[in-house]
């Protein structure tokens, strides 16, 4: 008899610990899905810039490409930064494009957990090597 009710006293134990890890899970889940969507972002700025007739233009083109990729996938970055690599910028090289996104976590999960994640991703394109480009 001493046994009565003791699977609704377990199960009222552990009911909050499970919800704190299925939002957790959920959380990291969102982590993941920025670092894509940033992994996207370089991908396409890396494309935008080798698009340019400039190196002025290659590094402003990369920028814009970037920004407008994590807005477009709802990405809000607290700090952006986009790193174009342009030292072989002519016929038959390739742009490199770093893309750096602060996150906040906060924006990741139900819990308003504290802390921010850098989520950074490096994308390479290649320059048409039959094009002239310009300085």
């Amino acid at each position: 008899m001493g046994e009565r009710g003791s699977v609704a006293v377990e199960l009222t134990l552990l009911t909050p610990l499970l919800l704190l890890l299925l939002v957790f899970v959920v959380a990291l889940g969102r982590l993941a899905e920025a670092r894509q969507e940033v992994d996207d972002a370089a991908a396409q700025a890396a494309r935008a810039a080798t698009v340019a007739a400039s190196v002025g233009g290659a590094d402003k083109t990369a920028q814009q490409a970037a920004g407008a990729s994590l807005a477009s996938d709802r990405i809000t970055c607290s700090h952006l930064t986009v790193t174009t690599d342009m030292s072989s910028f002519g016929p038959d090289s390739d742009v490199q494009v770093q893309v750096s996104c602060t996150v906040s976590l906060s924006d990741l999960s139900f819990l308003h957990m504290p802390g921010t994640e850098t989520v950074s991703s490096i994308a390479s394109s290649p320059l048409d090597p039959y094009r002239s480009v310009g300085s």
